[in-house]
């Protein structure tokens, strides 16, 4: 009888499991008129940009996402960002780019940063995290990487006093300070994240990132269910490549941001496949999280072999913050089980294969 039972019971818990992995649970609950497909401003941009774009256009098709794209052509090599393509951005609220390249030297600026300051994008996150079938140096990375957007040593200000001598402005300000420390607790509490560091140079430039340190200080008294941590950014970079498991999310103004960011890409599992996007009150875009080699090089383009995982995840951020989340969920399992099998990867993740017997694999993998 003892063996029957025991027999009986095994059975019940493997059927009880089968239903348990059938079953599907309730994620999202619409609005009546939720699915309504919505409008989403296109920029392919520069080098792989085309390549990588195209590569969510045809998987967007596939799964019949709620989206539609509105495309422009915008290069990096452009005075400015043209006025239709903010107007469609402020008209769709939502906006997915490839890299656009910046001109080194010679008075240019960056679209990338036009764009930011345009649209008040003050909030820039990368999310750095291991993908099971990568090998890395470090395991156990889950970081996600919060940087001030709009100001800093990105302001702009820049003149030559006297031939030779030039002056370059880094301005903080306890405003933005203030809302950036503000996004990364609320992103934490939100996300079921634990703590928070900020990330600052503040023994020496003290009034500036002082007052950055002050701001997210203030901000952290408001969430005391988050831990909350400061470190000096050289220390922050020896830490990152030696212990990264230690970090969760991080707070940064502009320029620390950009380099803590590629740093834990690197870490990670390389800029192919990070993704990120950056925020305001109004309005979003989504691009490759980390900057290093956005546009790839002229050998990934001529050979159609850029990386379009990074921005395949990017645009299931993009589903998400558009509440679609059961599209962003089937995005993210097709693409993380293409890496974990391993076929087909680019050259960056130690594979021969071009962009699109990338996508093919992940077509395979939605159905």
């Amino acid at each position: 009888m003892a063996s029957t039972a025991r027999s009986s019971s095994t059975l019940l818990k493997r059927f009880l499991a089968t239903r348990l992995n059938q079953s599907r649970s309730v994620t999202y609950m619409p609005r009546p008129g939720d699915g309504a497909p919505r409008a989403v401003t296109l920029i392919p941009g520069d080098g792989i940009g085309p390549l990588v774009t195209g590569a969510v256009e045809q998987v967007m098709e596939a799964m019949h996402a709620p989206v539609y794209f509105e495309k422009f052509e915008v290069h990096g090599d452009m005075k400015a960002v043209p006025p239709a393509v903010i107007e469609s951005i402020r008209k769709n609220k939502v906006c997915l780019k490839g890299g656009l390249a910046t001109p080194m030297g010679g008075g240019v600026s960056s679209l990338n940063v036009q764009l930011r300051k345009e649209l008040d994008l003050y909030a820039s996150l990368v999310n750095c995290f291991n993908l099971p079938g990568i090998t890395t140096r470090h395991d156990n990375v889950d970081i996600v990487v919060i940087r001030e957007n709009t100001e800093g040593e990105y302001s702009g200000l820049e003149h030559e006093v006297v031939p030779g001598v030039v002056e370059s402005l880094k301005v903080i300000t306890k405003f933005c300070s203030e809302r950036i420390a503000k996004y990364a607790f609320e992103y934490a509490y939100l996300n079921n994240r634990k703590k928070v560091t900020a990330v600052h140079k503040a023994n020496i430039m003290k009034l500036a990132d002082g007052l950055f340190l002050e701001s997210c200080r203030e901000v952290a008294t408001k969430y005391p269910g988050i831990k909350y941590n400061e470190i000096i950014v050289d220390n922050c970079c020896m830490q990152l490549v030696s212990k990264p498991e230690q970090f969760d999310v991080m707070v940064t103004p502009n320029l620390y941001g950009n380099l803590v960011a590629n740093t834990a890409a690197g870490i990670a599992g390389g800029t192919g496949v990070m993704p990120g996007g950056n925020v305001g009150a109004e309005h979003a875009v989504f691009e490759q999280g980390a900057s290093a080699g956005n546009v790839g090089s002229g050998k990934e383009v001529e050979e159609k072999k850029a990386n379009p995982v990074a921005l395949l995840l990017s645009s299931a951020m993009m589903l998400r913050h558009l509440q679609f989340p059961a599209f962003a969920d089937r995005l993210e399992t097709a693409v993380k089980r293409v890496i974990l099998e391993g076929q087909y990867r680019t050259h960056d993740l130690g594979g021969t294969s071009s962009t699109q017997e990338v996508v093919d694999a992940v077509l395979d993998a939605l159905n």
